[in-house]
This record gives C-alpha cells, structure tokens and sequence, in this order.
C-alpha cells in the first residue's frame, strides 16, 4: 500500500513538474535576453541653431525577465547650463555657457520591473568634459558623475522584437569636478538637479 502510494504521488509530482515547464515553455516564448536600442533624443540632431551632435547605444541583457543591466555609451555637445530647465529659458540667447562641453560618458544601468510594463532604473552616467571658449579654443578637461532614476512603462511590439520605453525622469550630478569659472559663473542660478522625459526604444534578440 505505502509502495502503491509513493508511485502515485511521485506521479503527480512528475505530472505537475511537466506542467509547470509547459507554462513557463508558453510564457517565454517571446523573451529575449538580449537587446540594443537608443533614444528619440537623436531627433535633437535636426536642430541647426544648437545641434547636440547626439549619438547614444544602449546594449542590456536580463539576468531574469524582470532585472535588467545595461551599458550605454553616450557623445554629445551642450551650450546650456545643466540644471536649467525645459521651458522659456532652456538654450535662451543669453543664458547659455560662453563656449559649450564636449561629453564622452559611458554608462551602468539597472532596470526594474514591477507589474507588467511599469519599471524603475537607476543610471550611473560618467562623463569625461571637454570646456571649450567661444572660439572653439579647449580651456580644460572635467569629470561629472550623473545619477539618472526613471520611473516609467515598457511597451512591446511584434512579439516583443521591439520595445518603446516612455517615462519620466530625474537627474543629479553629485561629483562634478574642474568646471571653468566662466561656466560656474552661469550654472550657479539654477538646480543641482533637472527633471527630464525618457524616450527610449528598442530591439530585442
């Protein structure tokens, strides 16, 4: 009787155990691992007056369906104080640096997922500065550290080959070393923060 038992409950356990994999076999049969992407921030290029010359790569991997590491490598160029925010006063003539930074900034990533498409990040961006005057002549080399939280909302398309990730965001830059005077000068008005939108999107493989 105990042997007879012991044969119907390790069949039900190997029945369950299928089942189980069966679920899970459905459930990911779209989940990638992978991915590489960008930002719609690239649009920024099309502007003449003040053109960021924007280029960002993002490359993650899931270490599970809901824990994200990423790496993104970002370049750009900005004229404008970087705690002023959107608005009549963002890239205002008159407001801006006198010269603009070059920036090369590799970033470290976490993402979160917590219901469905609602996630948090965190984003560890370190860009390496290059001061440049008004004539274009580099006055100095700067490091600033940037921490980025976001809070936003995974959309898929195609099976999830393709990903948009709207959302919001704020930034702080708690190490920020060697600025030139003549730039302190101008960022000394405004946050030591600035609360800016996501727009990334994505290709899943």
């Amino acid at each position: 009787m105990q042997k007879k038992s012991l044969l119907f409950a390790l069949a039900l356990l190997m029945a369950g155990n299928l089942q189980v994999n069966a679920q899970n076999s459905t459930q990911d049969s779209t989940y990638k691992k992978w991915f590489v992407g960008s930002t719609l921030y690239l649009l920024g290029n099309l502007d003449k007056t003040n053109n960021p010359e924007y280029i960002q790569l993002n490359v993650g991997y899931r270490i599970t369906p809901k824990d994200v590491i990423s790496f993104r490598f970002k370049r750009s160029i900005y004229a404008w104080p970087i705690g002023i925010p959107f608005g009549p006063s963002f890239d205002k003539p008159g407001l801006n640096y006198p010269g603009h930074a070059r920036i090369l900034a590799p970033t470290l990533g976490y993402q979160r997922f917590w219901w469905k498409g609602a996630y948090t990040s965190v984003q560890a961006l370190n860009a390496f500065e290059k001061y440049m005057d008004e004539n274009n002549k580099k006055i100095g080399n700067g490091y600033t550290l940037y921490l980025d939280f976001y809070l936003g909302y995974q959309f898929k398309f195609f099976k999830n080959r393709f990903f948009f990730e709207p959302a919001i965001g704020i930034s702080s830059w708690p190490v920020r070393t060697n600025v030139p005077a003549s730039f302190k000068a101008v960022e000394q008005r405004w946050n030591n923060y600035f609360i800016q939108p996501g727009f990334d999107f994505g290709f899943n493989f």
